[in-house]
């Protein structure tokens, strides 16, 4: 018998005759052995790894897939920018520092500052008695030369020297000796001088300003004064001095004479410096106190409210820290009332000197040069 074929493109054969229900079981059963035979091929991600044996060797792969992950999933530019890094030295680069030895260091993590304002930042210095900020640049290169001016002085050199003849600068005292046994002299120029000697007697006149609380002076007080500085050789150089005194002279009108301690116990005093309604009021019939312009009430200082006729008026007087209690102030009041008025010279015991509003210091010097006869005015 021969045989007959069943599926001729499969090269199966069969020697029984086959009806056609037989022929279509043994289709299907040859289809299902066909199936379950084919290998399954994953063709959702072609980064699809299978699970291999070792554990070790898939461990060392993952940090590399995560980076081709990664590059793949990143913008073209970023992409190439990782590559350059990727290029670069670790120890070269950013947010890494190379040290001596070759390793590479971290850099330090920044740290957030935060204002307190519990604790005040102003500062009041005890030396120049000048209030700054703490921590402001421009405050504290003022206090550091303010200071530095208020303690040793200002230096008075060969430049200043040069222009002493075209400022008109007199020398109106020499060899004057000091308690301490320093030998200085004592020169006089007009404050409205230029130059130079006009910068660095600005910057003087700041100085004091600051010092005692004052206003700047006005240019038509300047245009009438003279300005009496007292020098003293330097210890840091041969050629040149130090200014540790001034004095600023005015020409003045009027004053009013101060008030003795006894006269000031008995008086009344109605009206101040400040007040500029008019004269000071008078007392009644039955009141017999004598009514006084009140100028300081804190140090008990008070004037006769009566104008009279004075010729020279200080507005400003100063002397460095270093060198007070030597008789520097003496010795510039006494020169600025000898020659401030060219051959006439004033008498603080007659009434021919007077300050303005004095601080308690300048109350002090006030009351021991002139025995209690120089006057008030107002500035």
């Amino acid at each position: 018998m021969g045989s007959a074929q069943v599926f001729p493109s499969l090269g199966l054969y069969c020697h029984v005759p086959l009806t056609c229900v037989t022929r279509c079981v043994l289709l299907c059963v040859i289809t299902l052995s066909l199936l379950m035979t084919t290998t399954i091929k994953h063709t959702y991600s072609a980064r699809f790894k299978s699970i291999s044996s070792s554990s070790i060797s898939a461990n060392k792969r993952k940090g590399h897939d995560d980076d081709e992950a990664d590059m793949e999933n990143t913008p073209p530019l970023r992409r190439k920018k990782q590559r350059l890094l990727s290029s670069i030295p670790k120890s070269k680069q950013p947010g890494t520092i190379p040290s001596r030895m070759g390793c590479v260091q971290q850099q330090k993590t920044l740290t957030q500052l935060h204002f307190t304002l519990e604790s005040s930042v102003l500062r009041t210095c005890s030396l120049c008695g000048l209030s700054y900020t703490r921590g402001a640049p421009d405050d504290e290169a003022l206090h550091r030369s303010h200071c530095g001016r208020v303690q040793r002085g200002m230096e008075w050199g060969k430049e200043e020297e040069k222009e002493s003849l075209k400022a008109g600068v007199t020398e109106v005292a020499t060899s004057v000796r000091l308690k301490n046994g320093t030998c200085g002299r004592i020169i006089c120029f007009p404050a409205k001088v230029g130059g130079k000697i006009g910068s660095k007697f600005a910057n003087l006149l700041e100085t004091i300003n600051l010092t005692l609380a004052s206003p700047s002076l006005t240019n038509s007080v300047l245009d009438c004064s003279k300005a009496y500085l007292f020098l003293v050789p330097s210890q840091t150089s041969t050629h040149r001095e130090k200014i540790v005194g001034c004095v600023i002279a005015q020409r003045i009108s009027t004053a009013m004479a101060v008030a003795s301690p006894v006269e000031t116990g008995t008086a009344c005093p109605v009206t101040s410096m400040d007040d500029h309604s008019g004269a000071a009021r008078r007392p009644s019939t039955q009141q017999r106190h004598i009514p006084l312009v009140a100028v300081d009430t804190s140090s008990g200082l008070f004037c006769y409210p009566e104008a009279l006729p004075t010729p020279l008026g200080i507005p400003r007087l100063f002397v460095t820290s270093a060198h007070r209690r030597q008789g520097i102030a003496t010795h510039l009041l006494n020169a600025a009332a000898k020659t401030f008025i060219h051959g006439c010279p004033l008498d603080p015991l007659n009434g021919g000197v007077a300050f303005t509003q004095p601080t308690s210091g300048g109350n002090a010097v006030m009351q021991s040069w002139g025995k209690g006869f120089v006057r008030i005015y107002q500035e």
